[in-house]
């Protein structure tokens, strides 16, 4: 069997699932797919030698676990700016920071699965949103994989246990500490599938938007929306400090076009700014997180020159 038989056969229908279990522990979905790159190189070298004890899964995620913490060695961990600042009040906006300062967004569909149970396919999408795995970065690695494995991934304490080279009861404990955690730092509200008021919501944000109707806009933000624009270190906090930051610095929005996309379980569009010499070119990646029929959190991701080819986005919209 040539290598990239044993790579088409044996590895590729786990590439999905492994780049979500990757992400999770890293926050960056570049990262992520570097580090499924890894483990399929890895796991191609050393197939000769696979007992077969455990399953080719199980057997990938080991590597995939040991690529990981290797990877998060010695790193700062990864977090959105409501995590490291005040919210902004106004002045002068500070300077970007560095693309490995943020939890980066990721495309639904190169980590999680197309079908299955409705009720496990919604606790996939709640573990990839952004608030979640912003505290996952605040575990330990071990911890962060105990979790993700046991909880996320539903895999049996003994599995994991023989994944991290340790006992059922370092396990067990691990993700005692873990889900405190957890439960003292993730207020999120869970990520729930797009019904038809959400739908209507989103339909209703994209024509505000492009019309830049801010009065309409801004009626469909709760209360206590928040807004972010990594890698610029600032996040706005309220319907009024959003409101003040459309009217002015966000103004130069006016004319844009939004191009619908998917990523960490939300809504998300490509924005296009219009575009001196014609046309609109990209400004922003949007997550938009909802509640019912309310967006309670705005983020837009700045990095377009690697995010938009990364999500399919189009270089340009003339």
């Amino acid at each position: 069997m040539t290598s990239d038989t044993v790579v088409a056969e044996r590895f590729e229908p786990h590439r999905t699932e492994l780049t979500g279990y990757c992400y999770r522990m890293l926050g960056s979905a570049f990262e992520a797919e570097d580090a499924v790159q890894e483990t399929l190189v890895r796991a191609w070298r050393g197939f000769g030698s696979f007992e077969g004890r455990a399953s080719v899964r199980t057997w990938l995620y080991r590597i995939a676990t040991n690529v990981c913490l290797d990877m998060v060695k010695g790193t700062q961990r990864r977090a959105r700016p409501m995590d490291l600042t005040n919210n902004w009040s106004g002045g002068s906006i500070p300077d970007a920071l560095p693309e490995a300062t943020w939890i980066g967004p990721a495309p639904d569909d190169r980590m999680l699965p197309e079908s299955g149970d409705p009720a496990e396919l919604a606790a996939h999408r709640d573990s990839v949103r952004l608030a979640f795995v912003a505290v996952l970065q605040a575990l330990p690695p071990r911890q962060r994989a105990v979790l993700i494995l046991r909880e996320v991934l539903a895999f049996p304490a003994s599995e994991v246990a023989e994944l991290l080279d340790t006992t059922v009861a370092s396990v067990n404990s691990a993700l005692q500490r873990a889900r405190a955690t957890m439960a003292e730092r993730d207020d999120a509200e869970p990520v729930k599938p797009l019904d038809d008021v959400q739908r209507d919501l989103l339909a209703r944000y994209l024509t505000a938007f492009e019309q830049y109707d801010l009065a309409s806009l801004t009626a469909l933000l709760r209360q206590d929306a928040i807004m972010s624009m990594p890698p610029l270190p600032l996040w706005l906090s309220g319907r009024a400090d959003i409101l003040d930051w459309l009217r002015g610095p966000g103004s130069e929005c006016q004319g844009s076009r939004l191009i619908p996309a998917s990523a960490n379980g939300s809504a998300a569009f490509g924005q296009y700014r219009p575009s001196p010499g014609g046309g609109h070119a990209p400004w922003a990646l949007q997550i938009i997180e909802t509640n019912g029929d309310s967006i309670t959190a705005w983020h837009s991701f700045l990095d377009t020159e690697r995010l938009f080819p990364l999500f399919g986005l189009p270089a340009r919209l003339d």
